[in-house]
């Protein structure tokens, strides 16, 4: 039995509908401008590459949690995003293998600090304060793949206090799911327990304290939220 200098911390994880079973979470890999009219209302070329950025896995927040309004920001920013969570890995991974190493779906939120990110590109700095910080990843419970399908078109959305503010469907990625994995395994080895945040439609825009978030990906889930 391995002996810890430190008390070990409780390992991340999301529920999985349907099973008393729990998905551990390694690492969250996200897609940047996935979605060709978001990339445009950023002022970016749609034509790009696709990049990725981290969050931690300790940044996820449960379905029905409230969190408290991230510190050293005044512009807190919602970005909806359908999840890929892999039950296997590998390196170089061709796309039309792909699929076979996901093990299901869920809808998340990637929070932005955007005035912290407005900075970093600015000063061609990492983002990783801006994305990467306490509570930045709701996530709601995952999907098996063998009960949902995989999915290549369903509407997504994201309502604050019951307003649609996001409002896309997923076929609108640039880089679909399978491309996306075989892509990012080129540049490192996914492995189990690895989620993937795909990217968002367009229509993001602030957060605000006391602001209640509701994110859904048709037929695959849905995600409650609340900011303190």
């Amino acid at each position: 039995m391995t002996r810890y200098a430190i008390p070990a911390w409780e390992h991340t994880s999301l529920p999985v509908v349907g099973s008393d079973e729990r998905f551990p979470v390694r690492r969250i890999y996200c897609v940047g401008r996935n979605y060709a009219a978001h990339a445009r209302e950023l002022g970016n070329d749609e034509r790009d590459p696709p990049f990725f950025f981290m969050k931690p896995a300790d940044a996820i927040v449960q379905d029905g949690t409230t969190f408290p309004y991230p510190v050293a920001t005044d512009n807190l920013h919602h970005e909806v995003e359908l999840v890929v969570a892999l039950k296997s890995g590998g390196k170089d991974i061709p796309a039309d293998k792909a699929l076979d190493h996901v093990f299901g779906y869920a809808v998340g939120i990637d929070l932005t600090r955007r005035d912290i990110q407005d900075v970093a590109k600015k000063m061609a700095r990492p983002w990783d304060m801006a994305k990467g910080f306490d509570a930045s990843a709701p996530c709601g419970a995952l999907r098996r793949a063998t009960e949902t399908d995989h999915p290549s078109s369903a509407r997504i959305t994201l309502k604050i206090n019951g307003e649609v503010r996001q409002d896309g469907d997923i076929d609108a990625m640039i880089w679909n799911i399978p491309d996306t994995i075989a892509y990012l395994s080129g540049l490192i080895e996914l492995k189990p327990g690895d989620l993937i945040f795909t990217g968002t439609p367009e229509g993001v825009g602030p957060v605000k304290r006391g602001d209640k978030l509701e994110a859904t990906v048709a037929g695959l889930g849905d995600l409650s939220v609340s900011v303190a």
